[in-house]
């Protein structure tokens, strides 16, 4: 009787997920350069119809290596910041205030899966879980997917997409993703 509900349980799961993140579905998408940025460079992030929505400056600084996540208009909305001496494998992601919205680190690497931990600051921590290499993963809160990575959505060779599901914090979750992006293919 149990094992019936888990199964039921799953499929409304999986029934719901491709409302939102399937074909038609409701999810933000966006689009992103695989391997992204080096420290110095800047690029766009772009939506599905390919309006440039949000600018990643890369600024090469004497001390620490920043980027900055930008809208339209140029207005900082959180930043990425390369620390030193800071616990290997993690990186943080502050507010345009430097108050701490997330850090990022590697929680397991197993050969088919990487597994990541985010702590949000005044939320709930985040999973990120798949084949991180090649830009097929998700991020989840507890069971929930709350944002999808995948490269299958573009046929362009160094690009992949995000979808987002609607009411999450899309610059957050988007840096969350260069970020991974950025420490997955550091010795790359």
């Amino acid at each position: 009787m149990l094992g019936r509900e888990r199964r039921q349980e799953r499929r409304e799961q999986r029934r719901e997920d491709r409302q939102e993140f399937g074909r038609g579905g409701t999810a933000t998408r966006y689009k992103m350069r695989q391997k992204l940025i080096a420290f110095g460079d800047d690029f766009w992030i772009e939506n599905e119809d390919g309006d440039k929505v949000y600018k990643v400056d890369g600024k090469m600084l004497r001390v620490r290596d920043t980027l900055f996540f930008e809208d339209r208009q140029g207005n900082q909305l959180c930043k990425i910041q390369e620390r030193m001496l800071r616990i290997k494998d993690s990186m943080e992601i502050e507010g345009p205030n430097g108050e701490r919205l997330a850090m990022v680190k590697k929680a397991l690497i197993t050969p088919l899966r990487d597994r990541w931990v985010v702590k949000i600051g005044d939320g709930p921590d985040l999973q990120v879980q798949g084949n991180i290499l090649d830009h097929e993963y998700e991020i989840g809160e507890g069971r929930d997917k709350i944002a999808e990575v995948s490269k299958k959505w573009f046929r362009i060779r160094d690009s992949y997409g995000v979808q987002i599901e609607p009411g999450q914090n899309d610059v957050l979750l988007l840096a969350v993703t260069v970020v991974v992006d950025m420490m997955a293919h550091a010795g790359t």
